[in-house]
């Protein structure tokens, strides 16, 4: 069915069709039509972090940036979902245009910049959902709250999301919010990790209840950048890592007229370069710390490739853009026929 929908999706501005996408969704859900999208895959439970996981596909963060479509999402059959990028307070985002899709390369640019209605809406949206799977709510910082007190907004979104999320992630690698990618770098990384674990081991206490934190990193890294996070993440004993955000660089979409559009690439040609980041991240944490890869999954041989290279868990958004909810039995079908969450 979203094969005969896709052409007048495409044929919309990339944001707008986004939006319907997702009330079409909503109205398949509440319809009972869901199973003319997608058939849910048969449970192949997975359990990292202490989660246990119907299943290991997940969808990745920014599709769903309010919860405002859990219920709907959720009932396509993925094994988890992550909503978010939220924020202390509301912001637009940066100005349109801002989303493109380069079709010749099933490959998304956008430079949204963590546009949504601020945490307490999403939360409000978490409450009337039905949903009581695994949840995971990405968390970032204002766009106009300067780096020095970047951690204020992540301890603001991490105390208000907790009692509700599955597991939080912080994001520290969009490329679309002016100098957040700073915060990678190894002495700021680690005084802003230390402060949101302890918070973290604070609202464990709190609540009764541990919820996992996991850093989501660039794919733009280099070797050293890559062993100080690493050390970093070992220090701090975080719970996980998401490898990785989109891309800024261009040479595997080079000519095309968007390439010089600002902004993170997604899709494809972020294959190669997020699965490497992945690799080389899990040779570093040497099993002490599970992995989720994300970034260019668009059939069932890339999540199995993901796990070849040391992920535990997958996600994908691009993908369903370009390949629809079908993607995520198929993905759940190969991990099953490649036995890898058995070798896990």
């Amino acid at each position: 069915m979203y094969g005969l929908a896709r052409p007048f999706l495409f044929a919309l501005d990339p944001e707008r069709a986004h939006a319907l996408g997702l009330r079409a969704l909503e109205a398949a859900w509440r319809s009972g039509l869901n199973p003319l999208l997608a058939l849910k895959p048969k449970p192949l439970p997975v359990t990292v972090f202490g989660i246990e996981f119907p299943n290991p596909v997940g969808l990745a963060a920014g599709m769903d940036k309010d919860g405002a479509h859990i219920d709907a999402l959720a009932a396509l059959g993925f094994g988890f979902l992550e909503i978010g990028t939220t924020t202390p307070r509301p912001q637009p985002g940066n100005p349109k245009p801002r989303m493109f899709r380069l079709p010749e390369h099933r490959a998304v640019i956008n430079r949204l910049g963590f546009n949504n209605d601020g945490v307490d809406a999403l939360l409000a949206n978490v409450e009337r959902a039905r949903f009581r799977g695994v949840l995971g709510i990405n968390i970032g910082r204002n766009a106009n709250t300067p780096n020095e007190r970047a951690v204020d907004d992540y301890l603001h979104c991490l105390e208000r999301v907790y009692p509700r999320a599955g597991y939080v992630t912080v994001n520290v690698s969009s490329p679309n919010t002016k100098g957040l990618r700073d915060l990678q770098e190894r002495e700021s990384l680690g005084r802003f990790v230390k402060t949101l674990r302890e918070r973290q081991e604070d609202l464990a206490a709190k609540h009764g209840r541990r919820v996992p934190m996991l850093l989501k990193i660039a794919p733009d890294l280099d070797e050293r950048q890559l062993d100080d996070i690493a050390d970093v993440l070992l220090d701090a004993e975080v719970d996980g890592v998401i490898c990785t955000n989109t891309t800024i660089d261009r040479a595997a979409v080079a000519g095309h007229r968007h390439a010089g559009e600002a902004g993170g690439l997604s899709g494809a040609p972020l294959f190669p370069k997020s699965t490497e980041v992945l690799r080389e991240m899990a040779t570093r944490l040497a099993g002490n710390i599970p992995l989720v890869g994300v970034g260019g999954i668009l059939s069932g041989a890339d999540a199995v490739a993901k796990f070849e290279a040391g992920a535990s868990l997958v996600q994908f958004y691009t993908g369903m853009i370009y390949r629809g909810p079908a993607l995520i039995g198929e993905c759940v079908e190969a991990l099953r026929r490649a036995g890898v969450t058995t070798r896990r």
